[in-house]
């Protein structure tokens, strides 16, 4: 069972108060991160979408780039001795891809740490506060840094799962935040790799809303995949991927709200801001179920027998 936090640490309550306060259910933090790893992987220059492509100092920078990022998203002071000050506390940052993996510098001993995880293979991320205590730490490594003992990594106090919730003994068993999918990292090897072959960035955008259908595509996956200055272009009308795949039956939702309620109304997964959501469609009856009303015309999801036929203009807002 884990350790709750001494209930006369009054800072640590505070910070907890103060990061539910600025972000009640995770979306903020959860943005942060799903930005920060397209930011380092890069991919509108270096078409790169895993961790496994990234060199040993690229995923020695993550940490920094996500105590940067949250700093910036959340504006917190700077800290005196550590990295934050959050509500006249000092805060340290510590960022892991693997799960307790956080090393403790000798400046944050006994001082409130802030610890965070994301894993994108996983698609999914959490975050909690710890007072690294002596007790709560192991040996030292050459540079003075600790990892948390099993008291320490029981001591978390994960933000978005209530202390009377918990049930965990281990890290292994902490039901964990999604981390915003990235598709790329879905699909089929062999799917993905005739993608990325593709000369052409238009090509290479056109086909992968042809097989990633009813999938959430991110704003980074398409960066990555067009590796154009101007990719979200590559996705709209006059040109873009919803005119090219549009003779295929195939529309390409985005964010505005009349694209939310269509997808609602074929039953399909519903686009989150700065994702698209391509679905192949055929006219439909009135005996139909889930049917949405586009151009005039009601239209359903197309199912493999259903034969090919153009595909309607969508709203533009």
């Amino acid at each position: 069972m884990a350790l709750p936090p001494p209930p006369e640490d009054a800072a640590h309550d505070a910070v907890v108060s103060a990061l539910l306060a600025l972000d009640p259910d995770g979306a903020r933090i959860g943005s942060v991160l799903r930005n920060t790893i397209d930011q380092l992987y890069d991919g509108q220059r270096t078409g790169r979408y895993c961790w496994e492509q990234l060199h040993k100092t690229e995923k020695t920078h993550c940490g920094t780039l996500v105590e940067i990022n949250l700093h910036r998203a959340f504006k917190f002071g700077d800290g005196i001795e550590l990295d934050y000050e959050i509500v006249g506390n000092d805060v340290d940052c510590k960022y892991s891809q693997t799960l307790g993996g956080w090393m403790i510098p000798p400046e944050a001993h006994g001082k409130l740490c802030l610890l965070v995880w994301a894993n994108d293979q996983q698609c999914e991320w959490n975050i909690g506060l710890v007072r690294a205590h002596r007790e709560l730490l192991g040996r030292p490594n050459r540079d003075g840094k600790r990892a948390l003992n099993p008291d320490g990594r029981l001591s978390i106090h994960w933000i978005y799962l209530p202390w009377q919730n918990k049930s965990t003994s281990t890290l292994g068993d902490l039901r964990h935040l999604e981390l915003q999918p990235n598709i790329l990292l879905k699909l089929p090897k062999l799917t993905l790799d005739g993608i990325m072959r593709l000369q052409y960035g238009t090509q290479r955008l056109n086909e992968l809303f042809r097989v990633a259908v009813e999938m959430r595509v991110g704003r980074g996956v398409v960066a990555t995949v067009a590796q154009q200055d101007d990719y979200m272009k590559r996705v709209r009308e006059n040109g873009g991927s919803r005119t090219a795949l549009r003779p295929e039956g195939i529309i390409i939702l985005g964010q505005f709200g009349s694209h939310v309620a269509i997808a609602n109304d074929l039953g399909v997964v519903s686009p989150r801001a700065g994702e698209f959501v391509s679905v192949r469609v055929c006219q439909a009856t009135l005996a139909d179920q889930r049917v949405a009303t586009i151009e005039n015309k009601i239209w359903r999801k197309a199912t493999l027998e259903d034969r090919v036929v153009p595909a309607p203009k969508l709203p533009s807002k």
